[in-house]
């Protein structure tokens, strides 16, 4: 009989230890991200949509997320960076820094692990012109 309780409290001791977690908000890990990408040479700047530049003007602050889309799961996470480079630096160098810097910050930051990073570029930052964007919607003159 007393095997038993004994067992039923060991049970119930490892049910408790199950409900402790940490949970880091999306938010908090796109803020990570995007201070990661802001340090690397090339980025011209994050490409976001209207929202973010809303909200930048209206708080004047710089909204350190806006341009990355993230996923998190109990111990992983998953990034997407939209970005603008600037006119003449190679793309693909551009990409892999980022994609580096970014895994590193997260990891060591939040302790979750960085199955993808992946780097959508959306337009070149030209010194003439300023931005070229390209977009795969047709375009009425």
């Amino acid at each position: 009989m007393e095997n038993e309780n004994v067992n039923e409290n060991v049970e119930l001791h490892e049910e408790v230890k199950e409900e402790n977690s940490i949970r880091i908000a999306d938010d908090v890990v796109a803020v990570i991200a995007g201070v990661a990408v802001s340090e690397v040479p090339g980025v011209y700047s994050m490409a976001g949509g209207f929202a973010g530049g809303i909200t930048e003007v209206l708080s004047g602050k710089k909204n350190m997320s806006k341009g990355i889309k993230v996923e998190v799961g109990e111990k992983e996470a998953k990034v997407d960076v939209n970005i603008i480079v600037e006119y003449g630096t190679r793309i693909p160098d551009v990409a892999f820094e980022i994609q580096n810097r970014v895994k590193k910050a997260v990891e060591t930051m939040t302790g979750l692990k960085v199955v993808e990073v992946n780097v959508h570029v959306q337009g070149v930052n030209t010194e003439n012109d300023g931005v070229v964007e390209t977009n795969n919607e047709e375009k009425n003159d």
